[in-house]
Protein backbone atom coordinates (compact mmCIF):
# COMPACT_ATOMS: atom_id res chain seq x y z
CA UNK A 1 0.00 0.00 0.00
CA UNK A 2 2.63 2.34 1.18
CA UNK A 3 4.69 1.50 -2.24
CA UNK A 4 1.38 2.29 -4.21
CA UNK A 5 1.05 5.79 -2.44
CA UNK A 6 5.03 7.12 -2.77
CA UNK A 7 3.76 5.66 -6.64
CA UNK A 8 1.21 8.03 -6.94
CA UNK A 9 3.20 10.90 -5.37
CA UNK A 10 6.01 10.17 -7.77
CA UNK A 11 3.52 10.16 -10.92
CA UNK A 12 1.83 13.61 -9.67
CA UNK A 13 4.91 15.14 -8.86
CA UNK A 14 6.19 14.38 -12.12
CA UNK A 15 2.78 15.75 -14.10
CA UNK A 16 3.49 19.16 -11.72
CA UNK A 17 7.21 19.49 -12.71
CA UNK A 18 6.82 18.62 -15.98
CA UNK A 19 3.83 21.02 -16.73
CA UNK A 20 5.30 23.77 -14.98
CA UNK A 21 8.86 23.70 -16.55
CA UNK A 22 10.35 27.41 -16.72
CA UNK A 23 9.01 27.41 -21.16
CA UNK A 24 5.65 26.77 -20.23
CA UNK A 25 5.49 29.02 -17.11
CA UNK A 26 6.80 32.06 -18.64
CA UNK A 27 4.26 31.41 -21.78
CA UNK A 28 1.37 31.12 -19.44
CA UNK A 29 2.83 34.91 -18.18
CA UNK A 30 2.96 36.11 -21.40
CA UNK A 31 -0.58 35.23 -22.58
CA UNK A 32 -2.01 36.46 -19.14
CA UNK A 33 -0.03 39.72 -19.86
CA UNK A 34 -0.87 39.86 -23.44
CA UNK A 35 -4.48 39.09 -22.53
CA UNK A 36 -4.92 41.49 -19.76
CA UNK A 37 -2.15 44.64 -21.14
CA UNK A 38 -2.40 44.37 -24.84
CA UNK A 39 -5.03 44.56 -27.91
CA UNK A 40 -4.75 41.04 -30.10
CA UNK A 41 -2.62 42.66 -32.21
CA UNK A 42 -0.23 44.08 -29.73
CA UNK A 43 0.17 40.48 -28.39
CA UNK A 44 1.41 39.25 -31.32
CA UNK A 45 3.58 41.77 -32.23
CA UNK A 46 5.21 41.34 -29.07
CA UNK A 47 4.96 37.63 -28.40
CA UNK A 48 5.90 36.36 -32.08
CA UNK A 49 9.46 37.51 -31.81
CA UNK A 50 9.66 36.05 -28.12
CA UNK A 51 8.17 32.69 -29.53
CA UNK A 52 10.51 32.78 -32.99
CA UNK A 53 13.88 33.54 -31.31
CA UNK A 54 13.59 32.15 -27.76
CA UNK A 55 10.76 29.94 -26.96
CA UNK A 56 11.03 27.66 -30.92
CA UNK A 57 14.93 27.54 -30.93
CA UNK A 58 15.40 26.41 -27.13
CA UNK A 59 12.60 23.70 -27.53
CA UNK A 60 14.36 22.65 -30.53
CA UNK A 61 17.34 22.45 -29.01
CA UNK A 62 16.42 20.86 -26.11
CA UNK A 63 14.80 17.88 -28.51
CA UNK A 64 17.29 17.54 -30.68
CA UNK A 65 20.29 17.61 -27.42
CA UNK A 66 17.74 14.54 -25.96
CA UNK A 67 17.67 12.94 -29.55
CA UNK A 68 21.16 12.76 -29.89
CA UNK A 69 22.08 11.72 -26.61
CA UNK A 70 24.00 14.44 -25.30
CA UNK A 71 21.15 15.28 -22.87
CA UNK A 72 19.85 12.77 -20.78
CA UNK A 73 16.54 14.23 -20.79
CA UNK A 74 14.61 17.39 -21.50
CA UNK A 75 15.15 18.38 -17.71
CA UNK A 76 18.67 18.64 -18.18
CA UNK A 77 19.17 17.59 -14.78
CA UNK A 78 22.94 16.74 -15.30
CA UNK A 79 25.03 19.77 -14.12
CA UNK A 80 27.62 19.34 -16.90
CA UNK A 81 24.95 19.11 -19.90
CA UNK A 82 23.55 22.54 -18.20
CA UNK A 83 26.03 24.45 -19.24
CA UNK A 84 25.50 23.86 -23.01
CA UNK A 85 21.75 24.33 -22.37
CA UNK A 86 22.53 28.00 -20.29
CA UNK A 87 24.58 29.48 -23.37
CA UNK A 88 21.84 28.65 -25.64
CA UNK A 89 19.28 30.03 -24.18
CA UNK A 90 21.45 32.91 -22.93
CA UNK A 91 22.32 33.62 -26.85
CA UNK A 92 18.75 33.17 -28.00
CA UNK A 93 17.67 36.09 -25.12
CA UNK A 94 20.27 38.42 -26.37
CA UNK A 95 19.70 38.01 -30.06
CA UNK A 96 15.86 38.82 -29.28
CA UNK A 97 16.95 41.90 -26.51
CA UNK A 98 19.25 43.78 -29.52
CA UNK A 99 15.76 42.94 -32.01
CA UNK A 100 14.08 44.13 -29.46
CA UNK A 101 15.78 47.62 -29.01
CA UNK A 102 16.45 47.71 -32.47
CA UNK A 103 12.85 47.71 -33.63
CA UNK A 104 11.34 49.16 -30.85
CA UNK A 105 13.84 51.66 -29.16
CA UNK A 106 13.64 50.36 -25.64
CA UNK A 107 15.07 46.97 -23.14
CA UNK A 108 12.94 44.56 -22.80
CA UNK A 109 12.60 44.53 -19.05
CA UNK A 110 11.23 41.05 -18.68
CA UNK A 111 13.98 39.29 -20.86
CA UNK A 112 16.67 41.05 -19.32
CA UNK A 113 16.09 40.02 -15.87
CA UNK A 114 15.59 36.79 -17.67
CA UNK A 115 19.30 37.16 -18.93
CA UNK A 116 20.40 38.43 -15.48
CA UNK A 117 18.82 35.05 -13.69
CA UNK A 118 20.54 32.67 -16.28
CA UNK A 119 23.85 34.27 -15.81
CA UNK A 120 23.25 34.07 -11.99
CA UNK A 121 22.28 30.29 -12.57
CA UNK A 122 25.00 29.65 -14.76
CA UNK A 123 27.86 31.12 -12.22
CA UNK A 124 25.90 28.80 -8.95
CA UNK A 125 25.92 25.91 -11.57
CA UNK A 126 29.54 25.87 -11.52
CA UNK A 127 29.36 25.08 -7.25
CA UNK A 128 26.11 23.46 -6.83
CA UNK A 129 23.52 22.65 -9.70
CA UNK A 130 20.57 25.42 -8.41
CA UNK A 131 17.13 24.43 -9.79
CA UNK A 132 15.89 26.17 -12.40
CA UNK A 133 12.49 24.61 -12.56
CA UNK A 134 12.37 26.57 -8.56
CA UNK A 135 14.03 29.71 -9.66
CA UNK A 136 12.38 30.25 -12.71
CA UNK A 137 8.34 29.64 -11.27
CA UNK A 138 9.90 32.21 -8.28
CA UNK A 139 10.71 34.60 -11.00
CA UNK A 140 7.44 33.89 -12.84
CA UNK A 141 5.48 35.02 -9.61
CA UNK A 142 7.12 37.95 -9.14
CA UNK A 143 6.08 38.82 -13.05
CA UNK A 144 2.61 38.42 -12.32
CA UNK A 145 3.16 40.18 -8.89
CA UNK A 146 3.67 43.25 -10.71
CA UNK A 147 -0.01 43.14 -13.05
CA UNK A 148 -2.16 40.99 -10.09
CA UNK A 149 -0.48 40.79 -6.43
CA UNK A 150 -3.20 37.97 -6.04
CA UNK A 151 -1.73 35.97 -9.03
CA UNK A 152 1.87 36.21 -8.19
CA UNK A 153 0.25 34.61 -4.68
CA UNK A 154 -1.07 31.87 -6.13
CA UNK A 155 2.27 31.18 -8.55
CA UNK A 156 4.79 31.90 -5.53
CA UNK A 157 2.18 28.76 -4.05
CA UNK A 158 2.91 26.59 -7.77
CA UNK A 159 6.82 27.58 -7.28
CA UNK A 160 6.86 26.26 -3.28
CA UNK A 161 4.90 22.87 -5.26
CA UNK A 162 7.31 22.66 -8.19
CA UNK A 163 10.16 22.75 -5.60
CA UNK A 164 8.92 20.33 -3.55
CA UNK A 165 8.26 18.11 -6.37
CA UNK A 166 11.65 18.47 -7.85
CA UNK A 167 12.88 17.19 -4.46
CA UNK A 168 9.94 14.09 -4.54
CA UNK A 169 11.76 12.86 -8.21
CA UNK A 170 15.24 13.25 -6.78
CA UNK A 171 16.17 15.87 -9.45
CA UNK A 172 17.44 18.57 -6.98
CA UNK A 173 18.44 17.90 -3.45
CA UNK A 174 17.02 20.35 -0.45
CA UNK A 175 19.74 22.78 -0.59
CA UNK A 176 19.69 22.92 -4.74
CA UNK A 177 16.20 23.78 -4.36
CA UNK A 178 17.23 26.55 -1.68
CA UNK A 179 19.65 27.50 -3.98
CA UNK A 180 17.56 28.59 -6.99
CA UNK A 181 14.89 29.85 -4.65
CA UNK A 182 17.88 32.25 -3.03
CA UNK A 183 19.12 33.24 -6.76
CA UNK A 184 15.11 33.83 -7.71
CA UNK A 185 14.27 35.75 -4.46
CA UNK A 186 17.34 38.13 -5.37
CA UNK A 187 16.55 38.53 -8.96
CA UNK A 188 12.89 39.16 -8.56
CA UNK A 189 13.68 42.04 -5.54
CA UNK A 190 15.62 43.66 -8.15
CA UNK A 191 13.07 43.08 -10.92
CA UNK A 192 10.23 44.75 -8.39
CA UNK A 193 12.23 47.33 -7.57
CA UNK A 194 13.29 48.57 -11.24
CA UNK A 195 9.62 47.94 -11.92
CA UNK A 196 8.75 50.62 -9.99
CA UNK A 197 11.07 53.03 -10.87
CA UNK A 198 10.68 52.93 -14.45
CA UNK A 199 6.51 52.97 -13.23
CA UNK A 200 6.69 56.80 -11.61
Amino acid sequence: MEEKQSSLLHKISKIISDFFNPLVSLIIFFIYMSVREYTLKESLLYFLPVLLMVVVPVVIWLIWNVKTGRYTNMDVSNRVQRKTLYIFIAACVIIYLAFNYIKNGYVDLVMLFILILLFALQISNLFIKSSMHTAFNLFVAALFFTLDWRMGILWFGIAVLVGITRIILKRHTVKEVFMGAGIAFMVSFIYLYCNIQFQH
